[in-house]
């Protein structure tokens, strides 16, 4: 029979070395501009991994980006020319608003409705927060 300190030394040997970088990334918009419009092909990609609908990132971007926009197939058309960078800006707001807990950080929310108020209810601290911004 192996002591304690054998076995924990084999398991560390076998275990794979996890990274120290944030397990929550919001992926980078993909799409591209055609005449006045910009055409963004990866919205429903970016609102899964932030766990909220698409219809509801679509108006934040279009009242923070004041540009009119449509959801079509699986493509989010805005009515302007608007660069990826000033895009991926917003979306990172939409983000700290919307989907990081204020209290520890983490992005395990959900959004809950309660007569006219809009909050932000966390699953890993049991946080609730109200939302700031109405759309």
């Amino acid at each position: 029979m192996e002591n304690y300190e054998n076995l924990l030394e084999k398991a560390y040997k076998k275990v794979k070395l996890v990274e120290t970088g944030e397990r929550f990334e919001i992926p980078k918009v993909q799409g591209q501009i055609e005449g006045t419009k910009t055409i963004i092909t990866n919205l429903n990609q970016i609102a899964s991994q932030l766990r909220r609908s698409p219809e509801h990132l679509a108006r934040f971007l279009q009242k923070d980006l004041a540009s009119y926009g449509a959801i079509k197939a699986d493509r989010f058309i805005l009515q302007n020319k608007i660069p990826s960078s000033k895009i991926n800006e917003k979306i990172e707001a939409y983000a700290k608003e919307f989907v990081i807990c204020r209290e520890c950080g983490k992005p395990d929310t959900e959004l809950i409705k309660e007569g006219e108020f809009t909050f932000i209810k966390c699953f890993a601290c049991g946080a609730k927060h109200s939302v700031r911004a109405k759309l």
